[in-house]
């Protein structure tokens, strides 16, 4: 039998403008600028008065309010000049809670870097290429091979592919055999090493095309093609035993297999993109005391429209509406509406990173006067939610994302971060302190005989930090140290 009851129950749900400020949150300084011209070209309304002076002076925390950016106006154009039908043949009207993503990119409007204009990876192939006599087919079969290799310069199709590839795209009907032969004419091109099919080929390729008459180049030949495996593995002592060769021998022979190019495609690649880090804050030491200051770039000045708030009174005060006038007047009040959302959560932002990063600046005072991580304290997102009174997911957008210039370099808010550990003494420290303190043992270790983390874990011991093994591995990972054995040097 259906039985049906009411149940009454207690949601909670983001506004609208809660999502939009939350996505305005995470955007970092250098994609904030792009995502505010996406605003204003898609909302009339708003109107932006700091394009002339984004480079003007900053502002200091907690000298000034950040509210005092928003509150000038200045007179702008007639509305008459407005045309309500171009907009309101739009087909997606701002609604803040689906259209925004979460970086607020603007393809058209991003800033890239000026690079240099130089011949790239595949056209320097095709004009080495050019310069050979070839058969109409080998020509072909010799521009599949160039188009089929990965940016490192490796050739990871099989030859059977590569042969139905030519066939189906070109018409080019091709035996093994001449794929093979055209692979070796590849191969001698420059630099050297391309075309290979294994890291073993490649460096193979590039060891036969020095003088063969050098017993140094025919041992690492021999290293290469016989002994690859314990090579990578560092075997020293296998090596030493069946090359029947001393160690300063296997030092030189080691030596030149290390100044070979494993990716040969990375020489004549055009970095076409550069990563560029704006910080979204300054701190400065002004004679022993810290100033906090917003990058400019997140203070906008922003105000609506107000020929777009006289058109409103002057529509909506009109005593005879016809359809085509209550659409005007709603079309201009969401744009007003949009405009004031998107002012206001520009103002929350600007506030929540200040308060966020004066926190956090308070919190690791000692680490920002001096720079020395050992300064740095046990902090979790928790620590610095608590003194704020904001969520923790709050925090965790800020740091994310966003970067501090100090007197010691530009670093990810993020990087502030560490789980305590706790001495014998007990008091508890940064696990930044003890990785300052591996990161020191490890670079001032006997290459011959590098530390195991058996004995990392007795040093840190006996300075104080009880740490287990497993946990020295763990921050030896972490900061991209080998083991032991991969340290090893002659």
């Amino acid at each position: 039998m259906l039985r049906q009851n009411l149940q009454q129950k207690l949601l909670q749900k983001l506004s609208p403008q809660q999502i939009q400020f939350i996505k305005l949150l995470q955007v970092p300084t250098v994609s904030l600028d792009a995502r505010i011209k996406e605003e204003l070209e898609e909302n009339p309304a708003l109107e932006d008065l700091s394009l002339s002076n984004l480079n003007d002076p900053v502002e200091e925390y907690p000298d000034k309010d950040p509210d005092d950016t928003f509150d000038s106006e200045e007179k702008t154009d007639d509305f008459d000049e407005f045309n309500i039908d171009d907009y309101l043949q739009e087909d997606n009207i701002n609604d803040y809670g689906s259209k925004y993503d979460q970086n607020g990119d603007d393809e058209e409007d991003k800033k890239e870097m000026p690079i240099a204009v130089q011949s790239s990876f595949y056209e320097n192939l095709q004009e080495q290429l050019d310069l050979i006599p070839l058969s109409d087919k080998d020509f072909q079969i010799g521009q599949q091979l160039i188009g089929s290799l990965d940016d490192d310069g490796y050739l990871r199709r099989s030859v059977a592919s590569l042969i139905d590839d030519l066939a189906f795209s070109q018409n080019v009907f091709a035996e093994e055999e001449e794929v093979e032969e055209m692979l070796k004419v590849i191969q001698n091109f420059e630099p050297a090493g391309i075309g290979a099919r294994d890291l073993q080929e490649c460096l193979l390729i590039q060891l036969r095309k020095k003088d063969h008459s050098n017993p140094l180049i025919q041992k690492a030949i021999r290293v290469v093609e016989d002994y690859l495996d314990e090579f990578t593995r560092k075997h020293y002592d296998k090596l030493e035993k069946s090359l029947n060769i001393s160690s300063e021998e296997l030092k030189e022979i080691i030596a030149e297999i290390l100044r070979l190019n494993p990716k040969p495609g990375d020489s004549g690649a055009v970095t076409t993109k550069q990563l560029q880090i704006i910080p979204d804050f300054h701190i400065s030491n002004k004679e022993g005391t810290l100033v906090l200051t917003l990058n400019s770039q997140n203070a906008p000045e922003l105000k609506v429209s107000r020929s777009y708030q006289e058109m409103f009174q002057h529509y909506d005060k009109t005593s005879q509406k016809d359809k085509k006038l209550k659409e005007a007047v709603q079309f201009v009040k969401q744009k007003l509406d949009s405009a004031k959302w998107f002012i206001d959560a520009i103002k929350q932002r600007q506030q929540t990173l200040l308060k966020t990063m004066n926190a956090i600046m308070h919190y690791q005072y000692d680490y920002f006067l001096t720079g020395d991580d050992r300064n740095l304290k046990p902090m979790i997102l928790k620590d610095i939610a608590d003194r704020i009174g904001m969520d923790i997911s709050t925090v965790s957008r800020v740091a994310n994302s966003k970067y501090v210039q100090t007197e010691f370099g530009t670093f990810l808010l993020k990087s502030f971060f560490s789980e305590a550990i706790q001495t014998e003494s007990g008091e508890e420290v940064s696990n930044k302190e003890v990785k300052k303190i591996l990161e020191e043992c490890i670079g001032n270790e006997d290459k011959r005989h590098p530390l195991a983390d058996e004995k990392l874990a007795e040093i840190l011991k006996e300075k104080g930090y009880n740490i287990a093994r497993r946990t020295v591995a763990k921050y030896r990972e972490a900061m991209n140290i080998p083991v032991a054995r991969l340290r090893k040097e002659l």
